[in-house]
């Protein structure tokens, strides 16, 4: 009986690591929209075996794991592989990184493009790419109902990074947006300033377009820093390797890619940098659209209009003007009233010395003179 129990206990012990890592919420389901996964759906954990190629810019984008299976439907197969990321920045970003410049928008998710029977898209923190054996009217339809069903992160992780909105949207090359976390992705999207410059290990992050001013090209690369100080402190930096261009540098000095002449500014904690074969004119008119907006969070307690001084004035302002307001109409129609009956009626309800007498005591007359009672006429 021992040996049944001990035997039990260690078959409970191994299998302890495989229950652990399955996921709580798998990324992708058995079957979806009328498709149904053939053999079992495939999960890990490695960015290594899901793109060896890579793996590295995955797990600078905050890798967590991936999924992939294949699924049928009236004879036909779809090839789908997943991929979940720490929040949002990360699914944006190996989005805009996988996308190609000959891809189509898709309307799927939060972003989806699609270049023949791929589509890739990612909502949130989760990032999708899809192969069809065939396109059907319906596939859209159908991958949207799979990006409803995606469990993606929750609270503020679901959030996209803001720092792509800045990029200006005029001649901007289509799909040419790269944002990058790490310095492997910057290497690989051949950005213009290297790594060093760059410094990452400050919080730094990176987004670059590609873009067709008049019949020139430039590239603009926006560098978000986490102050405006320390963003104003690497334009120094910056500025010192535009100098290295042309002269030796000095051991200390950072590393600058020969990319020629570049133009660069900051705006607030954004450092915007042009380069390419374009004008000086056409370089400070592509800086000049990049603005950088403070945006205010307020996490005070909210104060309802009881506890608002400004709106219990207007409270009292309204009040009084309804009141001199009610007081103006209620005179106007007493006294249009008594106008329309005297003037129908004269004499008969208002103006009759008979019904209005009083008492004239006759003060100045003698003590022995009594006080008499005379009509009056009402005023």
């Amino acid at each position: 009986m021992k040996a049944i129990q001990f035997l039990f206990l260690v078959s409970v012990l191994a299998s302890a690591p495989a229950f652990a890592a399955e996921p709580a919420h798998p990324l992708l389901p058995a079957d979806f929209a009328g498709w149904h996964a053939v053999g079992t759906v495939q999960r890990g954990v490695d960015p290594a075996v899901a793109d060896a190629v890579d793996a590295p810019v995955l797990k600078e984008y905050g890798f967590a794991d991936f999924a992939s299976a294949t699924y049928e439907r009236d004879g036909r197969k779809l090839t789908i592989k997943a991929a979940r990321f720490a929040d949002a920045s990360g699914g944006m970003g190996a989005f805009s990184f996988f996308r190609t410049s000959e891809m189509l928008r898709e309307d799927i998710g939060d972003q989806a493009a699609s270049f023949n029977q791929r589509v890739l898209f990612y909502r949130a923190n989760i990032v999708v790419d899809a192969v069809f054996e065939k396109l059907t009217a319906m596939s859209a339809a159908e991958l949207r109902e799979l990006a409803a069903g995606l469990p993606i992160a929750g609270g503020s992780a679901q959030n996209p990074p803001p720092l792509p909105n800045y990029l200006p949207r005029e001649t901007v090359i289509r799909n040419s947006a790269k944002y990058v976390l790490g310095p492997v992705g910057l290497d690989r999207i051949h950005a213009p300033l290297t790594a060093d410059i760059v410094d990452f290990a400050a919080g730094a992050e990176v987004v670059i377009g590609q873009y067709t001013p008049g019949s020139n090209s430039a590239t603009l690369m926006l560098i978000s820093y986490p102050t405006p100080q320390i963003a104003a402190e690497h334009l120094k930096r910056i500025d010192q390797a535009k100098q290295g261009l042309t002269a030796p540098q000095s051991p200390n000095q950072p590393p600058v890619m020969q990319i020629g002449e570049f133009f660069a500014k900051r705006t607030g904690p954004i450092v915007a940098v042009v380069s390419g074969s374009l004008t000086a004119n056409e370089a400070k008119s592509l800086l000049g659209q990049v603005h950088y907006d403070a945006e205010v969070t307020w996490n005070e307690r909210f104060r309802g209009p009881r506890d608002n001084i400004g709106n219990l004035l207007v409270g009292i302002i309204l009040l009084c003007a309804m009141l001199i307001g009610i007081t103006i109409v209620a005179g106007v129609a007493f006294g249009g009233v008594r106008v329309v009956l005297r003037r129908i009626f004269p004499g008969r309800f208002f103006e009759r010395p008979e019904a209005v007498e009083f008492i004239s005591l006759h003060l100045t007359d003698g003590p022995d003179q009594a006080p008499t009672s005379k009509p009056s006429a009402s005023i």
